[in-house]
């Protein structure tokens, strides 16, 4: 609506905004006789259209919040928007490159239909968590909900108004796509890895190979990466943890098998310490920290990383 430029007008029965307008009388000419300027006309006052400001500026941070979001998935995981619905033009999904599989997807709905009382429109970002547990410790924060549309399977909505933190929400969406990566993205992402494996020196010399140089080549376990590291048991006579090492390197070809063993691929490991035979017995493995067996590569307790590491 624009005021007409004179005084004692008085404007009944329209919108501003899409707001409607109460009748009541304007007083005296607006803006200095110049123009007319947006308003909302009430009683005895000339309020400015701040409502209708607002509701402009939380769209533009609705908006704002959405392109970041767009922005951070991109960038960090390489991943684009799609669109699929003709329905819902706005609803975009993000998906792994090689599972196909949804890590997140971004609605515009109306607050009511995650139990809030508004019909007002925003937008959610659907998020899938690994942990049930953690599903309902976090629909306990203001601004998540379980899964609107997507309620099984640890599904989650976040608002994207500004209720969650963007920390926040970046947060969650780095466990959705974890959490529905694939069995090989997982392993290849995950953080180093501590293990223990075995080394039979009925098989091989591992004492004077070690004498010898600081890095060999040792039989590679399935889930052991570049980046891990493994500490070599070394069986009877000795059967006692010798050496930490480091993976520099994995998945170097090599076909050998006996009946004894079968070898595919080797890794090359680096020795970084040594410990006396009589600190980290089978005995002491066993008594203190659960170990009752190392016949192939395992992951190592805490504590036993603890006191590994410590010494």
């Amino acid at each position: 609506m624009r005021s007409k430029q004179c005084s004692n007008s008085t404007v009944t029965g329209e919108t501003v905004n899409d707001i409607p307008v109460i009748g009541s009388t304007l007083s005296g000419c607006l803006n200095g006789g110049k123009g007319s300027v947006d308003l909302i006309a009430f009683p005895e006052k000339v309020w400015y259209n701040r409502t209708a400001r607002k509701r402009k500026g939380a769209a533009i941070m609705k908006k704002t919040i959405r392109n970041e979001i767009f922005e951070y998935i991109g960038k960090k995981y390489g991943a684009e928007p799609e669109f699929p619905w003709q329905r819902y033009p706005s609803y975009a999904v993000f998906r792994h490159e090689d599972n196909k599989k949804w890590f997140a997807l971004i609605m515009n709905i109306s607050r009511d239909k995650l139990g809030l009382r508004s019909e007002e429109k925003t937008d959610v970002i659907n998020l899938k968590l690994g942990d049930p547990l953690l599903t309902d410790l976090l629909i306990q924060e203001d601004g998540i909900f379980r899964g609107y549309h997507i309620s099984r399977g640890n599904w989650i909505s976040v608002l994207l108004d500004g209720t969650v933190k963007a920390d926040r929400v970046r947060g969650l969406i780095d466990m959705s796509y974890t959490a529905t990566a694939s069995a090989k993205k997982k392993q290849a992402e995950r953080p180093p890895k501590e293990w223990i494996i075995p080394a039979n020196p009925k098989y091989y010399d591992i004492v004077n190979a070690f004498n010898d140089r600081d890095i060999i080549e040792w039989k590679q376990g399935r889930s052991i990466r570049t980046g891990d590291t493994v500490f070599m048991y070394v069986g009877a006579p000795v059967s006692a943890v010798l050496y930490k090492c480091s993976v520099t390197e994995t998945g170097i070809p090599y076909g050998y098998s006996d009946s004894n063993i079968t070898i595919d691929s080797l890794m090359r490991i680096k020795l970084v310490k040594r410990y006396p035979p009589e600190l980290f017995t089978f005995g002491r493995l066993n008594d203190e920290f659960g170990i009752f067996a190392v016949r192939g590569p395992r992951g190592i307790p805490n504590s036993l990383s603890t006191a590994l590491n410590e010494e």
